[in-house]
């Protein structure tokens, strides 16, 4: 599923550019775009999706100007064949796994529940498309519960998908964003992050557009990464 933000208006223009932007960090680059469209007289449209669909329609020729991906290898593979403008890729924020659930009580301190049989469903994004799905994937093989809790699992396309399985009940608890859930009710277990690879999100230009320049230029200055943090996630 992709959703585009702020359509009332061509979607690229001489001032406006479009963004590609993982679903984990579609709240976070809304306050970001805000902050940014403010300062300057550029606009800058938000396409919301897994960063795996992203990527294929990037090389499918998909008219992105910028793509804020929620992993590094496929920013680095776009600009090995040349989809990238050259020497833009850069770390914009870490990403962390929190494991949730809305039940005040389910979820113990070190994520022990997912030993027991007190939960029906396990939410998670799909490995092959989210770096979320992939680092939660990560954390369940190195605990040696990949195989055991497949019956349980129930993948979303994307992060915000897997959290809605929480929220609808389709699943008592999701392998989901921190910064999705860093303030919500519920019971956590932060996941710490030796227990899987780094999910290291990189942003990349498409394009030449000067309103996707400037965006990404945004996102490096203290102001931009001071919401980063605010909202859950580590910077460079």
């Amino acid at each position: 599923m992709l959703i585009i933000l702020g359509c009332n208006e061509p979607l690229t223009s001489e001032r406006t550019a479009l963004v590609a932007v993982a679903s984990n960090f579609a709240s976070t680059a809304n306050k970001l775009v805000n902050v940014f469209e403010k300062e300057t007289n550029y606009r800058i449209k938000l396409a919301i999706g897994s960063t795996g669909k992203h990527f294929a329609q990037i090389q499918n020729g998909a008219p992105y100007d910028a793509f804020l991906a929620a992993d590094k290898e496929r920013p680095k593979i776009l600009e090995q064949t040349d989809l990238a403008q050259t020497d833009s890729r850069f770390t914009y924020a870490h990403g962390r796994l929190t494991l949730w659930s809305p039940q005040s009580d389910l979820v113990d301190s070190n994520g022990n529940i997912l030993f027991s049989d007190m939960f029906k469903h396990l939410a998670i994004a799909n490995p092959r498309l989210a770096p979320y799905g992939r680092a939660a994937e990560e954390l369940l093989l190195q605990r040696g519960q990949w195989d055991v809790l497949q019956p349980r699992l129930v993948q979303g396309e994307n992060i915000a998908q897997t959290l809605l399985f929480v929220d609808s009940g389709n699943a008592e608890l999701g392998l989901v964003a921190t910064a999705h859930v860093k303030d919500r009710d519920g019971s956590h277990w932060l996941v710490p992050e030796e227990m899987h690879n780094p999910i290291e999100q990189q942003a990349v230009l498409l394009t030449s557009h000067p309103a996707a320049h400037a965006f990404l230029e945004f996102l490096r200055t203290k102001r931009a990464q001071k919401i980063i943090l605010t909202d859950g996630y580590s910077v460079p």
